[in-house]
């Protein structure tokens, strides 16, 4: 079984009405997530990758780079090229209204979503993104994940347009996520979609019977080993991992979350093991969709649900008292202690 192990690389700053001023810091956070403990974004992703020999597809934002220019956006594909992996496109159209000429007709504020923008508009927007892409350096995409998860069909129409043929998109626990073709689609197994290979992100059912997507940040690791080996048995021949280049970030500040990066050392270690079985493949390398006959879903246990619980508790117990003790020695002026604080955040 194929896995597709994707990162989105996106860039936020705090407020919009500041940008200008936001986003050099906002970028440094993003792309290094520097810290006295180390780059815990980017460049600690691709660290841990390399070290375990595994492949990962980084779907790239980037239209902020028509915002902010091409060199931001070259660093980020430099990185993540220059590290062997490969580069596809990820548009968030909450950056529309701040590119100066419009790439489209003038809309009143933002828009969150792609598809609250017309077939026509999508396809510019689309379109613009390859531009800056190959413009940073990167090879022209030929797969796409929409900002948010929130495509719908005009959005497979326009990517037929732009020559892109793969589409990673759909996320069933996402209610905005092709919400116009979830009676027509396939939105849990590959299918195909307007002459467009659709690869939905993996969706299992965890100990609760609730649908759980796949993702780094948000589940127990032994949630994860469940579900890819639950998927096999199936008989699925993909399944999608989803992560962000911030997911092993504190919320805030630059802290590493270490929980997190021992979840995904924990991945890596265990999709390294077993790497004939379940390999991390290039989008060039993925197999057709095709049906497999059956509508059952993926599973992982009560055991792995109760094993997040936890997890949860102990890690919003423990960065609430981090957060109290600085406040505390930041009171009572002990700079010193302050300082040596972050070595304290390591689990």
């Amino acid at each position: 079984m194929q896995i597709l192990l994707t990162f989105d690389v996106e860039i936020w700053c705090a407020h919009w009405d500041r940008i200008e001023h936001q986003f050099p810091a906002a970028f440094d956070r993003y792309v290094n997530g520097g810290s006295a403990a180390g780059e815990f974004a980017l460049p600690k992703t691709l660290e841990i990758l390399g070290r375990h020999h595994l492949h990962g597809i980084f779907f790239v934002e980037c239209l902020f780079a028509a915002r902010f220019g091409i060199d931001y956006l070259r660093r980020i594909v430099e990185l993540i090229q220059g590290a062997g992996h490969e580069v596809q496109l990820h548009l968030h159209t909450e950056w529309t209204d701040e590119i100066v000429p419009s790439p489209v007709p003038a809309i009143p504020g933002k828009r969150q979503h792609l598809r609250q923008y017309s077939l026509e508009d999508q396809t510019r927007l689309i379109a613009l993104g390859i531009e800056l892409q190959q413009a940073a350096g990167a090879a022209r995409p030929i797969a796409f994940r929409a900002g948010n998860m929130a495509a719908n069909s005009d959005t497979f129409r326009a990517l037929h347009v732009n020559g892109i043929r793969i589409d990673s998109s759909i996320d069933a626990t996402v209610r905005d996520s092709a919400s116009d073709i979830r009676q027509q689609a396939d939105v849990y197994r590959p299918s195909y979609i307007d002459n467009v290979a659709s690869y939905p992100i993996g969706v299992f059912r965890d100990g609760w019977g609730r649908e759980r997507h796949a993702q780094v940040g948000a589940c127990a690791v032994e949630e994860l080993f469940q579900a890819i080996k639950s998927a096999d048995r199936l008989g699925w021949r993909q399944f999608v991992l989803l992560s962000h280049n911030f997911e092993m970030l504190q919320r805030r500040g630059h802290h590493p979350d270490r929980f997190v990066v021992r979840r995904f050392e924990r991945l890596a270690l265990f999709l390294e093991r077993n790497a004939t079985r379940y390999p991390c493949v290039r989008v060039s390398e993925l197999s057709a969709p095709r049906s497999i006959g059956t509508g059952s879903l993926p599973r992982a246990s009560h055991a792995a649900v109760w094993r997040r619980t936890a997890e949860q508790a102990l890690r919003t117990a423990f960065y609430s008292m981090a957060t109290v003790t600085i406040t505390v020695l930041e009171a009572v002026s002990m700079p010193e202690t302050v300082s040596l604080f972050p070595a304290l955040s390591v689990v």
